[in-house]
């Protein structure tokens, strides 16, 4: 049974993106160390710390099954050009389809409903994770019970302003198990269970 796994950078005061959407102040760790972890895309290989390289490999070595995003994520990385740096099927939930998608050269599909977009990334996983990259996706999936783990990449910086990855939960307290914790350089990788 596929795991359902939100993983996003953050800034310490709670941010995965900028008031508009940047997030070059989060990214920053994808670059800044010596070993090379490659993706399915030959064109966009990480260079970060060891221990983020230990982080990082299994998502871009078959680990991870589906992708869930949404339609600002897609837009924002032009659809991967086709296919994610993970490799896997994406699935973007928008309640519209942008020009020439889907297309017959990608595993890209769209739905105007998360759960059903949830269902059908599961199926497409297998025994594998399913990656969810959006903090609307994650708070729909944590207030459904959906969400099996939190991976928070927490950059050391505080943006003052932006996209929370946390608000807006309608069913609180969601209690967390003690996270694994991957110190990397320039950011702190780390792993929560959600208790269910």
């Amino acid at each position: 049974m596929a795991t359902v796994v939100a993983e996003m950078s953050m800034s310490l005061d709670g941010f995965i993106a900028s008031p508009l959407g940047e997030v070059d102040e989060l990214f920053g760790w994808y670059g800044n160390g010596p070993v090379e972890v490659p993706t399915v895309n030959e064109h966009l290989t990480f260079r970060v710390s060891e221990a983020s390289a230990g982080h990082l490999r299994p998502a871009f070595s078959g680990a991870v099954g589906a992708l869930l995003t949404g339609r600002r994520n897609f837009d924002q990385s032009q659809g991967w050009g086709g296919t994610h740096p993970v490799g896997a099927p994406v699935f973007v939930v928008s309640h519209s389809i942008p020009e020439g998608w889907p297309r017959a050269d990608s595993t890209t599909t769209f739905y105007d409903d998360a759960l059903r977009a949830l269902e059908a990334a599961k199926r497409a996983a297998g025994d594998r994770i399913v990656a969810v990259s959006t903090p609307t996706l994650t708070r729909q999936y944590l207030d459904a019970g959906e969400l099996d783990a939190i991976v928070v990449s927490l950059v050391p910086v505080l943006l003052g302003a932006g996209i929370p990855f946390f608000s807006g939960l309608s069913k609180t307290p969601v209690r967390l198990e003690d996270p694994l914790v991957v110190e990397g350089t320039g950011v702190t990788h780390l792993t929560y269970r959600v208790r269910k």
